[in-house]
């Protein structure tokens, strides 16, 4: 999602490509390597994970398309970007996609919603509240994102029509304790955030299923490593700021895992 570091901006960057070589396991029966496209924002491109190959995008090598290009012997074009929202992964990111495009992996929609700043302000002391920031995006995900997420998808159906595409979700963040007191979410704030990204996430899925995509639904795969969980799969508020509230390592193993059952 939006940097916190970096709100109201987007980072441009050129497609970063990984050849991988691996050996014949990992190839496809007709001996060519699968073209692979990884398209979003900051949940694809690995911020969280705290080391970079292209520190403007926050591409990281332990994200999880990276990992997938490794494992399976893909070709790798990394498009992704953090801050990117749906009509910069629209302009910036679909260049690369063509009808030789074998997988799209993409996640977007939660820069739309102006998340950052809704987590910014419930991270805000008591007597602060955030329930009209969480309304506003809800109403944001019922009224406008469907038709953006439905314009993202179209292009990306024409640019790549053969391709099989996985649309990533997001996960809930929160398990309604708190672990670090310079971020005081309180527990009902953080059900109502948890519950605005079920409603992300439906509402993603809802229109991916119009078009035929795969949806990763990453509730279930993340439950028992929300922020203050004892194995957690996110950062919580970290130092620099940008990494709070992303998966870490653990998280894209976990997203690896669970777009390599989807194959």
């Amino acid at each position: 999602m939006r940097s916190l570091m970096k709100l109201g901006m987007v980072a441009a960057a050129a497609a970063t490509m990984l050849l991988v070589s691996v050996g014949p396991a990992s190839a496809d029966p007709g001996g060519d390597a699968v073209d692979y496209v990884a398209l979003g924002d900051s949940y694809s491109s690995g911020t969280g994970t705290r080391e970079y190959f292209d520190s403007g995008c926050q591409r990281s090598h332990h994200s999880y398309p990276a990992q997938l290009a490794v494992q399976h012997g893909y070709t790798l074009t990394f498009d992704a970007c953090s801050g990117a929202r749906i009509a910069d992964v629209r302009n910036e990111q679909l260049g690369n996609l063509s009808a030789e495009t074998d997988l799209i992996t993409v996640s977007a929609g939660g820069n739309d919603t102006g998340w950052t700043d809704v987590l910014v302000s419930c991270a805000r002391p008591w007597p602060w509240t955030c329930w009209g920031d969480i309304d506003r995006a809800e109403n944001f995900i019922r009224t406008t994102l469907p038709g953006r997420l439905d314009a993202l998808y179209t292009d990306i159906a024409a640019a790549a029509p053969g391709a099989t595409v996985i649309v990533v979700g997001y996960p809930r963040l929160f398990n309604g304790e708190t672990c670090n007191f310079a971020a005081r979410i309180s527990a009902g704030e953080q059900e109502r955030l948890n519950a605005a990204a079920d409603l992300l996430s439906d509402t993603t899925e809802a229109v991916a299923a119009d078009f035929g995509f795969t949806y990763l639904d990453a509730r279930d795969a993340f439950d028992g490593h929300a922020v203050c969980d004892d194995v957690e799969w996110l950062n919580g508020l970290s130092n620099p700021i940008g990494e709070s509230y992303h998966p870490n390592r653990l998280g894209h193993d976990g997203y690896t895992r669970e777009v390599t059952a989807l194959l």
